[in-house]
């Protein structure tokens, strides 16, 4: 039996990465209209800001609690608004594919 059969992850949640996926929403919203907004694009920018800001992960209650206390601090709401400008910058500077826009 392999060792991820043995254990229940399924509540393991990074609670980051929701926060990332509400910033991307919102900055995209605003930002110019020529960004390719494809799949691809709007996954990698998901990711370069994630592997960049420290992971909120959790798995029980007592764990909930530790991490909204995290999100609502100052510094950890600027890093993930910071985090995400810069992957949509990255992002719009090097697309993954072929120029192709959606």
């Amino acid at each position: 039996m392999a060792f991820i059969d043995e254990y229940n992850f399924e509540f393991l949640v990074n609670e980051a990465e929701k926060l990332v996926l509400d910033e991307l929403g919102k900055q995209l919203e605003v930002y110019e209209p020529e960004i390719c907004r494809c799949n691809e694009c709007v996954v990698d920018m998901a990711a370069v800001a994630l592997n960049s800001i420290k992971p909120l992960y959790r798995f029980s209650l007592l764990g909930s609690l530790y991490a909204a206390q995290a999100i609502h601090e100052d510094s950890y709401a600027q890093s993930i608004r910071e985090a995400v400008a810069f992957a949509i910058e990255k992002v719009r500077k090097n697309p993954s594919h072929d120029g192709i826009r959606e």
